[in-house]
């Protein structure tokens, strides 16, 4: 078993992982310059060789002989080369994965990784007991070289893989449910179903993992299907022609699309699928839920946009409207859930199903329109829920509550915090000039005129249910202010010494305040960046 008290809060092995890197980063660097100075034609074989053999023989020099052998946990001969065989192709997994980046890339990538420096550390002081979870880890490492310079051309083909889609939409998974399951909330709570009462940051982790990873066991089968009906390729270039062709028709193309959108609808979360979102954020750590809320919700809607709608737009048609009313739901459901909440965290993450229920409807219309609601819908959420987070976080640290009942009076308590959370909050209600507008407003535009042959009647309705939770969202949000900022502070604060933001906080907090101004007002910041993008995905699969 791994002690990982000795292993990463030992800072004797991080810097000695970190000077290991140093020797084994010059060593391949070295030798990768010296083959394409002194050779004219050199192929893939040749870099690969040169940066192996570049990185491991300093690592060998160096390295003493007995940690080494203390890696290996053995004296016999024969147990000890299978070790060092399976070892040594881990490492040329590695050291094929950075061929196909740049010497500078892979180079400032490799320092700006302590996490492999620590490895490395873990690796050489022979404090892994089991080799084959140091080579999981060195491949998975090898795995997130290879897709991390999408503008590559010579391995932009790995950047295409859905399966490497699905492996690292899983990977993200285990960081969360250790960061809820370890440093989440302790209480210890009743939950319906069980005897006896449970922790909940231990309830929230688990429900979050088995929510999450039963929509990707489905979602994995759907990109299998394709595969085996798809020529036997993952390249979603290669496939997106295909399905433009016609080539996935039928109840295949049909039970496909079922499945991705399960695995993408969890991840969203969409109405009804959304029941892990509030205990998950309500249990996370501060840093857990801005995670959660910035990026990782933007992986199922992400999913949509990239895979599923282009790969499957037939079915995409089919299923447009049903995504509609799912998003109109779960805007109306998400809105009249924050005003019953009394827990400020709770009703912050209830505000992302609603939130994330514009970014929907706006996929779900078909149109250019609509889908650059969605993406800029995405940035802008993650970046104001993520600072109300913040914000909600620092106020819990220092009442030592989040009950909403017991705050008030915040901008005589904490002047800087209630201002930064009154911005953000009208931020999040979509007030214009600010970047959470864009999202809702060309969302509505978007279903009020859908990609042509969609019914019309479900996704003007659909408008104005979305209409209707614009409104319940301004009601929930200023209600919030009204209890949190405003008012007389509580008698329990005033013989308490209150500590308002710091400058570390607001070093943190101010980009993501001049971010949510920057987009309000200038929202070519996201749609220079996507318009082109988004109008090719259309006319590609749409024909709009």
């Amino acid at each position: 078993n791994l002690n990982f008290n000795k292993i990463y809060m030992n800072r004797n092995n991080i810097k000695l992982g970190a000077f290991y890197m140093l020797i084994s980063v010059t060593g391949f660097s070295v030798m990768d310059i010296a083959v394409k100075w002194t050779t004219a034609e050199y192929s893939i074989g040749m870099v690969i060789a040169a940066r192996m053999i570049g990185g491991l023989i300093p690592l060998f020099l160096v390295v003493p002989k007995e940690r080494w052998g203390n890696f290996f946990h053995t004296t016999k001969p024969g147990l000890m080369f299978i070790r060092a065989f399976t070892g040594t192709a881990a490492l040329f997994c590695v050291y094929a994965s950075l061929h196909y980046l740049p010497l500078a890339t892979t180079v400032s990538l490799t320092f700006a990784s302590p996490i492999f420096s620590t490895l490395l550390s873990i690796f050489i002081l022979g404090e892994l007991v089991r080799v084959r979870r140091w080579i999981a880890i060195v491949i998975g490492f090898a795995g997130v070289l290879i897709i991390i310079n999408p503008t590559s051309s010579e391995f932009s083909v790995y950047m295409l893989l859905p399966i490497l889609f699905c492996v690292f939409f899983e990977l993200v998974l285990l960081p969360m449910y250790f960061m809820i399951g370890i440093w989440g909330d302790k209480t210890v709570r009743s939950v319906s179903g069980l005897k006896n009462d449970i922790e909940t940051r231990l309830y929230a982790s688990i429900k979050f993992f088995v929510f999450t990873l039963f929509g990707s066991a489905f979602m994995l089968l759907g990109f299998l299907g394709l595969y085996f009906r798809g020529n036997r390729t993952f390249s979603i270039p290669e496939l997106i022609e295909l399905g433009s062709s016609g080539a996935f028709t039928g109840t295949f193309a049909t039970l496909v699309f079922a499945v991705l959108f399960l695995g993408f609808a969890v991840k969203v979360p969409m109405w009804p699928l959304h029941t892990w979102l509030p205990d998950a954020h309500t249990a996370a750590p501060t840093v857990g839920s801005v995670l959660l809320a910035a990026i990782l919700l933007k992986l199922g809607s992400y999913g949509f946009v990239r895979i599923a709608l282009p790969i499957l737009p037939e079915q995409a048609v089919a299923w447009a409207p049903a995504i509609a009313v799912l998003s109109a739901i779960g805007i109306i459901y998400g809105s009249l859930a924050c005003l019953a909440q009394t827990d400020l965290k709770r009703l912050i993450a209830f505000s992302s199903v609603g939130h994330m229920g514009f970014v929907m409807l706006g996929i779900s219309s078909l149109t250019s329109i609509g889908i650059n609601a969605a993406m800029i819908g995405m940035v802008a959420h993650g970046i104001i829920t993520g600072l109300l987070f913040f914000v909600s976080g620092s106020m819990a640290h220092t009442y030592h509550t989040r009950d909403m009942g017991r705050l008030g009076g915040n901008m005589k308590l904490l002047p800087k915090t209630g201002a930064i959370l009154a911005f953000t909050a009208m931020a999040s209600l979509g007030l214009p000039g600010l970047a959470g507008f864009w999202g809702e407003f060309m969302a509505l535009l978007g279903a009020y005129n859908p990609l042509p042959g969609l019914n019309i009647t479900i996704f003007r309705s659909s408008m104005v249910a979305g209409a209707i939770g614009t409104v319940l969202t301004a009601g929930y949000l200023l209600w919030m202010l009204q209890r949190v900022n405003l008012g007389e502070p509580k008698e329990e604060w005033l013989d308490k010494e209150l500590h308002d933001a710091d400058n570390y906080e607001l070093v943190a907090w101010i980009p993501l305040v001049i971010l949510t101004v920057l987009i309000g007002v200038f929202p070519k910041l996201i749609f220079g960046a996507t318009n082109d993008a988004v109008i090719a995905l259309v006319s590609k699969a749409f024909g709009g």
